[in-house]
């Protein structure tokens, strides 16, 4: 069973910088995966080897009878911008706490977080600093809980659009979204929405040489981390794949990359396999450039395939791989 929880954690530094080490300030209690936690903050560190270091802990606040837990927690400092930090970040390995059988308190986190000096200098914005931080839990507590729906929330909340705050036009066609999401799952969107660059400033943003049907499937992917069925994707998914592809490579979302590519390869046929090459070469997916070869590789479907449309325009796009697939072939 496994559950999660997110909080965004407020800290006023001014006024609790200068607290002894091993004293601190904590969050209110939330839950997650069925369980209660707090997170606690230590601006001068915490036990004998702390100097100069921030600590942070994600404390266990259920009593007694919860049963043993097991998860990760992750977080992260927000910076002056409101942008989130790629230094001061922390993520445990797979914990395992005892549940407070015993009624003790039991916690994980990081001694040295983040130096007091680099924290001033980057962190502080009017006397405050913000952590995110997020707790996966896995259980086993005979309380059943729930499977994440995290998505659905999100997925929903892009259906309704409450709160959007920067808009996509493509071919007279526009999409609402919300910066904070996109920067979150891109690093392509987080340069762009927060960064220097120009659409930063910008609440409606002109796209180009993207298809508005692949980018709305992209934002959905986005909120939801999952594809619509193959039915819902027009009159050919293929096509829909390799468009897909194409914006997941323009926007660093490997996930969805390799699973266009998947999709790919489960439809990769004689009629398909030269285009489907071409569109991995385009779009730097090794993986399935890979399998369009080993595919090749068998002398009946490379007889079938040479004489294809997609092939000749293979070869004349990309006459690398023409010189790479012979050899396949010889081998």
């Amino acid at each position: 069973m496994a559950g999660s929880g997110f909080l965004k954690f407020r800290v006023d530094y001014e006024n609790n910088k200068d607290l002894p080490v091993g004293e601190g300030v904590h969050s209110d209690i939330v839950s997650a995966g069925g369980h209660l936690w707090r997170i606690e903050c230590y601006p001068n560190g915490i036990g004998t080897l702390a100097g100069g270091e921030l600590s942070l802990f994600f404390k266990h606040m259920s009593k007694s009878g919860t049963g043993r837990v097991e998860g990760i927690f992750e977080a992260f400092l927000m910076d002056r911008d409101g942008v989130p930090s790629t230094t001061a970040v922390g993520r445990t390995d797979v914990f395992k706490l005892d549940g407070n059988a015993s009624g003790k308190c039991d916690n994980r986190g990081w001694i040295w977080f983040v130096k007091r000096a680099d924290l001033e200098k980057n962190y502080v914005k009017d006397g405050h600093i913000t952590f995110v931080c997020a707790i996966l839990v896995i259980s086993d507590s005979p309380i059943p809980v729930p499977s994440s729906d995290i998505g659905i929330h999100l997925g929903s909340l892009l259906d309704r659009m409450e709160g959007t705050d920067v808009s996509f036009t493509i071919d007279g066609e526009t999409f609402l979204a919300h910066r904070a999401v996109l920067a979150a799952r891109s690093p392509v969107f987080r340069a762009e929405l927060f960064g220097s660059m120009a659409e930063a400033k910008m609440p409606s943003i002109t796209l180009h040489d993207i298809a508005p049907a692949a980018f709305r499937v992209m934002l959905q992917f986005v909120y939801t981390d999952a594809l619509p069925g193959e039915d819902e994707l027009g009159e050919s998914p293929v096509e829909m794949f390799q468009d897909l592809l194409a914006v997941a490579d323009r926007y660093a979302l490997d996930r969805l990359r390799l699973m266009c590519a998947q999709k790919l390869w489960d439809n990769l046929s004689v009629d398909t396999v030269a285009t489907t090459l071409a569109c991995a070469e385009t779009y730097n997916c090794r993986e399935l450039k890979d399998i369009c070869f080993d595919f090749f590789a068998v002398e009946k479907k490379f007889k079938e395939a040479v004489f294809t449309h997609g092939f000749a325009l293979l070869v004349q796009k990309y006459p690398c791989i023409s010189a790479e697939l012979k050899e396949k072939v010889r081998t």
